[in-house]
């Protein structure tokens, strides 16, 4: 089955609105087994959004799914332009009627449901109706000689629960393969070395197939397999998976769901470390990193900002003299910052960042881009880390959060 997303509103097209509600349908209908070539965002114009359904069929989608349209105004024409493209007429759906007025009473006791409203319950006859239970436009599923649409309302907090809890069940009575993928999450390697590296497994790909993802400083390779069901599935990407771990070895970090955050957590406190934070050029965008993660409370001790040369030797204990003599920016001084951030408490790892973020403050010897991590580990000493790194500003500093997190991690597992 072959699926073409449809996203209505003028909104949309003007940017007004992020438009989440196809990335979500895409991602479900991946999960089904249920192909998706194309997606199209329409304004509210009757004309347009019939040429999109005439389109989408032409091109030899099995299943349209339009999110968005169906409230209460004129400009809102989904329902009404799929009722006049499948030649149906509009129908009071009494419990969808009765519904709406049941939830506006609760909603405003005082304030009597507006006419308009009725609109909302107005369904072609013959649909599959999935009632609301977030909001008062109901979505419905038709079916007209093989061709299916399913009309969803545009609210996320309406679409997804919606198409999680009516739309799925009822799609997979019509499907039989089911799509399912795990994702490999890569760190220190670019894309372009990734890809070589993997190259032999991509060219030979079938089913499971590999695809690889760039991200900021970050590749995400997914391996996806088609199969009768989630558990066959399952089997036939686990070779494929650890083909790749043989390839790429520790420069994977984690796969699906893993983050940084949540690897770094664990991997200190089977250390029994805790982590102190010193970040110059980095500006705290490391610590906001971690707390992401709802279990960081556990070892993440303290973090510094230590901007100013003076933050450096007030907080931190750098010599003076060092910063003086090899720069703020320089080996010795991150390794001094994180072995003074280190010294907060016992059995504390440090971590250190200091280099020029740009788009000033360069020289020859030091150009923008220029960044020093520095690490301390309790009874193994300090080690530090160069990196050259490209773009603006804000990207250095981003790379160079990844870059200092994927120090951490790879030193603490030489922790054993």
């Amino acid at each position: 089955m072959t699926a073409e997303i449809i996203s209505v509103g003028t909104e949309l097209l003007l940017g007004d609105i992020v438009n989440t509600n196809a990335a979500f349908l895409a991602r479900e209908l991946a999960k089904l087994g249920i192909s998706g070539f194309t997606q199209t965002v329409v304004g509210d114009n009757p004309k347009r959004l019939m040429r999109a359904y005439q389109q989408a069929y032409e091109r030899g989608a099995d299943l349209i799914i339009a999110g968005g349209g169906l409230g209460p105004t004129e400009d809102d024409i989904t329902k009404e332009i799929a009722a006049e493209y499948f030649n149906l007429p509009l129908e009071l759906h009494e419990p969808s009627w009765e519904a709406m007025q049941r939830l506006f009473a609760k909603i405003h006791p005082h304030i009597p449901i507006v006419t308009s409203n009725k609109k909302q319950a107005m369904l072609p006859k013959g649909c599959v109706v999935f009632p609301n239970n977030n909001g008062t436009a109901p979505g419905l599923y038709l079916e007209v000689n093989g061709k299916m649409m399913i009309l969803l309302p545009g609210p996320p907090s309406e679409l997804e629960p919606m198409f999680l809890e009516q739309a799925v069940p009822f799609l997979r009575k019509k499907t039989n393969s089911v799509l399912v993928s795990k994702v490999l999450k890569v760190a220190g390697i670019g894309e372009s070395m990734v890809e070589q590296m993997v190259k032999p497994l991509i060219d030979e790909q079938d089913n499971p197939t590999i695809a690889p993802y760039a991200k900021l400083a970050e590749v995400w390779l997914r391996v996806t397999a088609s199969a009768p069901s989630e558990e066959e599935a399952k089997k036939m990407i686990e070779p494929v998976s650890l083909k790749l771990r043989d390839i790429l070895g520790d420069a994977i970090y984690g796969e699906d769901d893993d983050t940084f955050e949540s690897v770094i957590c664990q991997l200190l406190k089977e250390r029994g470390f805790k982590l102190a934070l010193a970040e110059s050029c980095t500006g705290g965008m490391i610590t906001s990193k971690l707390v992401n993660h709802p279990g960081i409370s556990e070892v993440l001790h303290e973090a510094v900002i230590c901007y100013s040369n003076e933050s450096k030797t007030e907080r931190l204990g750098v010599d003076a003299q060092l910063i003086k003599k090899y720069g703020a920016v320089s080996a010795e001084v991150v390794a001094a910052m994180a072995e003074g951030a280190a010294k907060s408490t016992d059995n504390c790892v440090g971590l250190s960042t200091t280099g020029v973020a740009g788009p000033g403050g360069g020289t020859p010897d030091k150009p923008v881009g220029m960044v020093f991590l520095g690490l301390h580990i309790p009874g193994k000493g300090n080690f530090t880390k160069e990196l050259t790194l490209t773009g603006k500003r804000e990207r250095i500093r981003t790379r160079a959060v990844v870059s200092a997190l994927d120090f951490l991690r790879l030193s603490l597992m030489e922790e054993i």
